[in-house]
């Protein structure tokens, strides 16, 4: 016998919902007692957006069923930062925050690492290694694939609403509130190893001519030996952060 059940999505969990079912009750038809999440995730939103469930007004969990002419009210998770209180379903993030993201995000994964935070990135990576890297390192998962955030293991996950990198990079710093946990120039862009300042002298044979002339202060990858210097996309990222302050 096929049940139906009433279903509310608050806030930014809308971003997950056609146009013309946003801020609207919506009913679901189902058979048997599925799990809440996964009813929740055959509508389209991932468990790690959510932060909160209520099953006729009383808080609900993820493996509770789902009652036949039940209303549900889903609540998104909120900023690590923010003023609001984290749902009961939210599990803090370890700190600091480590990432893994998926093949279409190498430009955030290198701005990540410009900004000190342990980013793992490769183009090799499918959806179950991204899943199972993210359970052994405790690490965030950051996507645009929805489908890869409803894997069971994934712990902690956020969808990027744009495709522009200044502005994904700005959604997870409000998310992840990673403003104060900033630590640039220790991460290396191209590798994710550790960088330290060294010498002009030690790297003078790796540099450009103009770089030699007009650079005097320079740090080296100790896993790949890049050498970095505080250039053009320094500068950038200055501006971009300035915005937060």
């Amino acid at each position: 016998m096929e049940n139906v059940a009433q279903i509310f999505f608050h806030g930014s969990l809308n971003d997950f919902l056609p146009r013309h079912e946003k801020g609207k009750w919506q009913a679901y038809s189902f058979t048997g007692a599925p799990a809440l999440k996964d009813a929740l995730e055959a509508v389209g939103v991932p468990h790690p957006e959510i932060g909160r469930i209520c099953q006729n007004g009383s808080e609900a969990g993820f493996q509770e069923a789902l009652l036949r002419h039940a209303q549900v009210e889903v609540f998104p998770v909120v900023s690590e930062k923010g003023s609001q209180t984290p749902g009961p379903l939210q599990v803090s993030v370890p700190t600091p925050p480590t990432f893994v993201l998926d093949v279409h995000l190498g430009k955030l994964a290198r701005y990540l690492r410009l900004l000190g935070f342990d980013t793992l990135y490769e183009t090799s990576y499918d959806d179950q290694t991204i899943a199972r890297l993210a359970q052994q390192g405790q690490r965030i998962v950051l996507t645009r694939d929805i489908g890869l955030l409803k894997q069971k293991i994934i712990q902690w996950g956020y969808w990027l609403r744009s495709q522009q990198w200044e502005e994904q990079l700005r959604e997870v710093m409000i998310r992840y509130g990673l403003k104060d946990q900033l630590q640039p120039f220790t991460r290396c862009m191209a590798c994710n190893g550790e960088i330290g300042e060294v010498s002009k002298e030690t790297v003078l044979p790796l540099l450009p001519p103009k770089t030699r002339l007009y650079f005097h202060v320079f740090y080296q990858c100790q896993s790949c030996h890049r050498v970095y210097w505080k250039g053009s996309h320094y500068d950038r990222m200055q501006s971009f952060l300035a915005q937060f302050s």
